[in-house]
């Protein structure tokens, strides 16, 4: 078998490409905050958002004695289909799951579902485990409480960047817990998660400087174990997976070798890399990036809604 990156690429049309080339060549590369003065000036920047229409409601749930706040998102019309579990972004020491809501209310109204957005606690400030402690409480409590409270038991979960990484780290916390628990998972779809944390794979080398690790994991010895760097872990028994990733995205390879170890331990999944596209690129104003999110939305509209 011959191996070509290109034999990966999703499918999208060359005007799609050529757009995405061309803002891509006349934007400048974005960097994350390097150190903690960069990080609180990074977070004053990102104090603003735009509500979603109607709004989420803001609640905090309870599950194992931890108390976690969360957004709400329920779709406009008709009973939900399902709920999807959102966990967002931001290199796990900045952004929260308000600046999402837009983003969720179009995920809740085209696919019909309810959408849980967790705010999770940041890095430095809070480092590991506390994360990865806040999402795993916010799954088990739909797992407790989707049915009755949202007339739905079909629950899928998803994140972008580090939003990704806690989402897989999530399903392997539920896995351990008993296939009744995780089985109640139908899908996880993972833009651009980065998966090793410990720089010993040739992928995590290629962050090990980033600031953010140091935040997040800066205490933790051996940053191998699979809580931190999913890539390490046991995968098998997990949900089916979608995994979106760009071709000039700096966790390509990361994205690859997790594809590969998915699919080695006998789970369902597909990747779909997409060319001329950056870490971060479904967030960005392009063609390509409405192309992407429209096959995320439908990918997860199957698993939910499949028998």
């Amino acid at each position: 078998m011959r191996f070509a990156l290109d034999a990966l690429f999703a499918d999208v049309p060359a005007e799609q490409i050529d757009e995405a080339r061309a803002f891509y060549r006349s934007r400048a590369a974005g960097r994350g905050p390097g150190t903690p003065e960069e990080l609180k000036e990074a977070r004053a920047r990102l104090s603003e958002f735009r509500p979603a229409e109607p709004p989420a409601t803001e609640e905090t749930i309870e599950a194992r004695e931890r108390r976690v706040p969360v957004r709400v998102l329920t779709p406009a019309d008709g009973p939900p289909r399902g709920v999807y579990l959102d966990i967002h972004g931001g290199g796990f020491y900045m952004d929260r799951a308000a600046r999402g809501d837009r983003r969720n209310r179009d995920l809740a109204d085209a696919l019909n579902v309810v959408v849980v957005s967790v705010d999770y606690r940041l890095a430095p400030e809070h480092p590991w485990p506390a994360a990865p402690d806040d999402c795993e409480a916010a799954a088990l409590w739909l797992v407790e409480e989707a049915e009755a409270r949202f007339g739905t038991s079909r629950l899928a979960i998803g994140g972008r960047s580090a939003g990704a990484t806690l989402a897989l780290t999530t399903l392997l916390r539920l896995r351990d817990r008993g296939a009744d628990t995780v089985g109640r998972f139908t899908g996880a779809a993972l833009e651009y998660g980065t998966y090793d944390l410990s720089a010993r794979t040739p992928a995590g080398r290629r962050i090990a400087d980033e600031y953010f690790i140091q935040a997040y994991v800066g205490q933790v010895e051996d940053r191998t174990a699979p809580d931190i760097s999913p890539l390490y872990g046991d995968l098998r028994g997990l949900p089916a997976t979608l995994l979106v990733v760009g071709a000039a995205d700096v966790l390509l390879e990361d994205n690859l070798a997790l594809a590969c170890r998915l699919s080695a331990a006998g789970n369902d999944v597909e990747l779909r890399v997409y060319p001329e596209s950056p870490h971060g690129f479904t967030g960005h104003p392009t063609a390509l990036a409405r192309t992407a999110l429209g096959g995320v939305h439908t990918w997860l509209r199957d698993r939910i809604t499949r028998p």
